[in-house]
């Protein structure tokens, strides 16, 4: 389980602020997830999805997610690829991977982490294991947390730069999705990276919203 695998810190909130400039479009609106030990098919089969062609670099998921969304029969593209032991999925304009309604079942026998941030600024992290939240918060408000362990990362979430009320000023900087990031790599050792994004060719498939 992830829990097991943490060994210290890799990354802050720092080594990530290059994803909004290099991608604005996925990071106007996005969900990362990383399952442990689980190849595409089988997420794809537990998130109760379909097969769709595959897609290369951010540009081309991010335009055939609204174009799913935009179709007769709206459903959410899920881009997928497999780094080590770990399958990311991208959501560009989604949040399955953060619902726990959908999330929490499909980590059953693994390790589920998974960010979101919204057009509306609204964001969400999950880290689950084997159907159980661990830890759930809102990356903009890190005081406010729950699950069955909530402050077992909170010293690496002070130092990947997470914003605390006692420590925000009117004047910070949001720092909430490039941390969220990281805390993700700190909880899998798997770095998102700008090549991954524009040159890895993604398996894809899809999933009804609702």
């Amino acid at each position: 389980m992830a829990s097991e695998r943490i060994a210290g810190m890799t990354s802050t909130a720092a080594d990530y602020v290059w994803f909004e400039e290099r991608f604005p479009e996925l990071a106007e609106a996005h969900c990362f997830t990383l399952v442990h030990r689980l190849p595409p098919s089988e997420v794809l089969r537990r998130l109760q999805g379909r097969d769709e062609s595959p897609r290369t670099g951010a540009e081309q998921i991010v335009a055939a997610a609204f174009d799913l969304l935009d179709s007769d029969d709206a459903r959410q593209l899920i881009a997928m690829t497999t780094i080590g032991d770990w399958t990311l999925l991208i959501e560009p304009n989604g949040y399955l991977g953060v619902t726990e309604e959908k999330a929490l079942p499909a980590s059953a026998g693994t390790s589920w982490i998974s960010h979101f941030v919204n057009i509306n600024g609204v964001d969400s992290f999950l880290w689950a294991e084997d159907t159980t939240n661990r830890l759930a918060f809102e990356p903009g408000f890190p005081d406010s947390r729950w699950g069955t362990t909530p402050d077992e990362l909170l010293k690496a979430m002070n130092d990947i730069g997470f914003q605390f009320w006692e420590e925000t000023s009117d004047t910070a900087e949001n720092v909430s999705a490039p941390a969220a990031f990281a805390l993700a790599e700190h909880l899998t050792g798997i770095r998102v990276t700008p090549e991954l994004l524009q040159e890895t060719t993604f398996t894809c498939g899809s999933a009804k919203i609702r």
